[in-house]
């Protein structure tokens, strides 16, 4: 303490407090600094994902629109021309009613979803725990078939389904997801059975189990997350899979959705924009309920299969 010219006694500020204080300010400052740069970088994500999210919107406003003002006014709001006739319109003009074609489209993904489930789980098991000849070899082979193109096959598999008599039925559809086709599938879950402690495999041995105990047992409840991940992978890529679900059903009876949707596009008279459209919607809500109900799971079947 020190006295000044009234004599009152004042505190002495040393060199250590002042450089407390100016780190107290830089502290401050940067704090404020990061504040900023977090409001803009959201302000931009924000804005990214509205560019983003456009298409959806006015693919939303514009099946509440006539045909005829969907592309006289592209803008987002129906305004005057508001009308909710397109869904019943869609969902009755084609041959069968829209709901036959969601049937078709559940059947073939729920037995795909399936079918992926049981074939790549049990394929990557293979892969993960058991030692075989030419085991190396054959992941290696899997691996190749995720980078060909499915137009490179086709052909062959036509003339395989073809002659199985397996033309405009399901079967083309389902059965190569029972045998393990997805590389892709099998190889993510491989990577999150390889993360599991081979400890606990060897528990289960010492208790007497075999491989099928242990794979149904330990492996399978503990990879809920890549399943998960797998089953909604596989629900989405099937329920708007096209090009194999044109080739493979030739009668309206068997259509799916993607291709009944097809069906509302002629080139030769005047395509009915509005049904289409809504229908549009109609096909996104089991994608949207269905990716909802599993996303936690998604994400922890990523992050987890990424980490390890």
């Amino acid at each position: 303490m020190a006295t000044d010219e009234t004599g009152t006694r004042a505190p002495v500020r040393d060199g250590r407090g002042e450089r407390d204080d100016e780190r107290a300010r830089r502290r401050r400052a940067a704090e404020s600094n990061e504040r900023i740069r977090r409001f803009f970088i959201h302000v931009g994500l924000v804005l990214f994902g509205l560019v983003m999210l456009y298409p959806l919107l006015w693919m939303l406003a514009s099946s509440f629109k006539p045909t005829e003002a969907i592309f006289r006014d592209p803008g987002l709001w129906p305004g005057a021309d508001f009308t909710a006739g397109n869904y019943g319109d869609g969902w009755t003009s084609l041959e069968f009613p829209f709901h036959h074609y969601v049937i078709n489209s559940l059947i073939v993904v729920g037995a795909s979803v399936v079918g992926n489930l049981i074939g790549c789980s049990m394929a990557a098991y293979a892969f993960a725990r058991l030692e075989f000849f030419g085991k190396k070899l054959f992941f290696a082979v899997m691996l190749m078939t995720i980078m060909l193109p499915v137009h490179v096959v086709i052909v062959p598999q036509y003339i395989l389904f073809a002659n199985l008599g397996w033309i405009n039925t399901f079967l083309p559809l389902i059965v190569p997801k029972l045998l393990a086709t997805d590389g892709f599938f099998i190889f993510l879950m491989v990577q999150f059975i390889r993360g599991l402690p081979r400890d606990l495999d060897e528990a289960a041995r010492i208790d007497g189990c075999g491989h099928v105990r242990i794979f149904w047992r330990i492996i399978m409840p503990l990879s809920l997350p890549a399943l998960a991940t797998t089953a909604i992978f596989t629900f989405i890529w099937t329920w708007n899979d096209f090009f194999a679900q044109l080739i493979f059903l030739t009668s309206p009876d068997m259509y799916t959705v993607p291709v009944a949707l097809r069906t509302f596009v002629d080139s030769t008279t005047q395509t009915s924009w509005g049904p289409l459209l809504a229908m549009s919607v109609v096909a996104l809500g089991p994608v949207f309920g269905f990716f909802l109900a599993g996303q936690r799971y998604l994400v922890r079947g990523i992050a987890t299969t990424g980490i390890k």
